[in-house]
């Protein structure tokens, strides 16, 4: 559950005391959601999708949105005033390049993911933030009464958007890793709850000489068929279907877990990380894609994702470094690098001791 392409925050209070009071910083900070849920209502209605050929006047976006005249106006207009769509002549919109990233087939396209992040599902839970941070428990546990993996499971049309979303942050992350790591010593690769196998596909299309192993539960196993089949990879790739808290496939030499491990608390993520253990020779290497959290008060965007892991997942959370030492020691395993990659998430590599 990783917003990676997601900026980094554009206000650092301490450079912009000389610019602009800091007053008007903080108000910005606390109106922020307004400019979140007006891109999340516009990338709902598709108003990217409908202006991808050029401008159109707010009374057609209107009819083929079924919007109201004037409030979409009204929505467009303020959206303008920070970069995303342009007023080009009175009523009439076009794209910018920052809306771009709204239409829903382009390459880095974030619709679906400001969808899932304005729905009721993460919007209301952040509505409810001070119980996690009062209590420690998940917000989202507590609005909707059980824990967001059984809410998916039980409501298919959110978790359609969630896995939509999930989808759009493994293509732009799946091609940097695959571009930051080198995979060449690597012969067999076990992606562990990889999905369909997005991330898996595109590391085995960059790296000929691999074979891959794509690991998750059954009803997700099901559907990969077709996805590694339309890459090119499905006769270098087998799938198996189980769970991580059980013994995973042997017979790789390394095992690639994304966006997986934070998903967890420390208990249970030990607990996967030593089933890979268990399955890898001893010349195995374990790679886990995830945000690393900065020491001291440097911004980043990882510090909010693991506000948004306490808000959303019960025990969810970004780590630092040294937290990770700690991890991979208690699993049987010594980190021994870090490599970042051109999105926010770095390959965590650790080997067996």
């Amino acid at each position: 559950m990783q917003p990676s392409t997601l900026a980094q925050p554009s206000v650092n209070p301490q450079s912009a005391v000389a610019e602009v009071p800091l007053q008007t910083v903080m108000m910005q900070m606390v109106t922020g959601y307004w400019v979140a849920q007006s891109i999340y209502v516009a990338a709902k209605l598709g108003i990217a999708d409908y202006l991808r050929e050029g401008a159109q006047p707010c009374t057609e976006l209107a009819m083929l949105t079924g919007s109201d005249e004037r409030s979409l106006y009204r929505l467009l207009r303020a959206l303008a005033s920070v970069g995303i769509f342009a007023e080009t002549e009175p009523g009439w919109f076009s794209l910018t390049p920052m809306a771009t990233f709204l239409q829903s087939d382009v390459p880095g396209s974030i619709r679906d993911i400001a969808i899932m992040l304005g729905d009721a599902e993460h919007y209301g839970s952040w509505g409810n933030i001070l119980h996690s941070i009062q209590t420690g428990g998940s917000a989202f546990e507590n609005l909707f009464g059980t824990n967001i993996f059984q809410y998916y499971a039980q409501n298919p049309q959110p978790a359609a958007v969630f896995d939509k979303a999930m989808t759009g942050f493994s293509e732009v992350e799946g091609a940097a890793v695959a571009e930051a790591y080198d995979f060449s010593e690597i012969h067999c690769l076990a992606d562990i709850a990889g999905g369909q196998g997005h991330l898996l596909t595109t590391i085995l299309q960059a790296n000929p000489h691999m074979t891959g192993i794509l690991f998750d539960q059954p009803a997700v196993i099901e559907g990969a068929e077709s996805v590694l089949a339309a890459s090119g990879v499905g006769d270098r790739c087998q799938t198996v279907a189980g769970s991580f808290f059980e013994p995973v496939p042997s017979g790789a030499d390394a095992y690639i877990l994304k966006h997986i491990v934070h998903d967890w608390d420390d208990q249970r993520a030990i607990a996967i990380l030593r089933q890979c253990h268990q399955a890898m020779p001893a010349h195995g290497k374990l790679l886990i894609v995830e945000q690393i959290v900065p020491d001291g008060n440097e911004p980043s965007m990882s510090k909010f994702l693991d506000l948004n892991m306490l808000v959303m997942c019960p025990g969810g959370k970004e780590r630092t470094v040294g937290e990770y030492e700690a991890l991979f020691a208690a699993a049987g395993f010594k980190l021994n690098r870090t490599v970042p990659t051109t999105q926010i998430v770095s390959v965590i590599e650790g080997v067996k001791v």
